[in-house]
């Protein structure tokens, strides 16, 4: 198991005796740490393959805009409902919600019910050290310039190593990713990714993420009320359940 950055700033014998009692941990841990936690493992000196995400044909019918300079949102601007996802691409429990409950989403985005607001951060870096998360936030926000950043952000967690500790993605990995975007790779999202264009946007998502007051990830609101238990968030008939309560019709 990996505990590294569920208990983020503590040294890891913290992490390991809060699984020998037990105790039940569903998310990556946002506490600022300095940089003293679990080192980052080498990424390998072959770059690893990659998968394409499941649902992209779904996913490419969907928009993505920026709102302001630190906010990602996929969905109708007019859609009567909102969920706020924060989430960092190293976060291992992202993942399991975009695999999981995030599933649900898919379909009220595209009948303009709902509209998603991401919210990426980077504190894993900090806490595990490497540079995968900034990256990825990075290549995250060229995908919205280049109109893929439904799918491109599917993959990115597809591809998530199993290991939050291995600092995977590297530039070469997120352009190969990249690949499995019908349309995504050119001159000018290549040079984004690797010049680090958007980093701007990369300091005012984590900017964000500490002013609201964001303690781990993934945290998702609907409709301005947090999501819990946590475990909802990982098993998309759960959360579906959770998108009814709040009023968002079914299918």
């Amino acid at each position: 198991m990996d505990v590294g950055a569920r208990v983020s700033g503590r040294p890891w014998v913290a992490a390991v005796a809060v699984v020998v009692l037990g105790v039940a941990v569903t998310a990556c841990g946002g506490d600022e740490g300095d940089g003293g936690g679990a080192s980052a493992s080498a990424s390998a000196s072959a770059t690893p393959s990659v998968k394409a995400a499941e649902n992209a044909d779904d996913l490419a019918e969907l928009d993505a805009r920026m709102d302001g300079d630190d906010v990602i949102v996929v969905g109708d601007a007019k859609a009567p409902h909102t969920v706020k996802v924060y989430e960092d691409p190293r976060c291992p429990y992202c993942k399991k919600f975009e695999q999981g409950g995030a599933e649900a989403l898919t379909g009220p985005v595209a009948d303009g019910d709902v509209k998603v607001e991401y919210v990426i951060a980077s504190f894993l870096d900090e806490n595990l050290n490497g540079h995968g998360s900034v990256k990825a936030a990075n290549a995250l926000r060229a995908s919205v310039e280049a109109g893929k950043f439904p799918v491109y952000h599917s993959a990115v967690f597809a591809n998530q190593p199993a290991d939050e500790t291995t600092d995977a993605y590297t530039d070469d990995f997120l352009l190969k990713i990249a690949d499995t975007v019908d349309g995504l790779r050119s001159s000018a999202f290549d040079g984004a990714v690797r010049d680090m264009k958007y980093r701007d946007f990369v300091d005012a998502a984590m900017k964000k993420f500490r002013a609201d007051g964001i303690e781990g990830t993934p945290t998702v609101y609907v409709d301005g009320d947090k999501v819990t238990p946590e475990k909802t968030m990982y098993d998309e008939d759960a959360f579906e359940k959770v998108l009814r309560d709040a009023g968002v019709p079914g299918n």
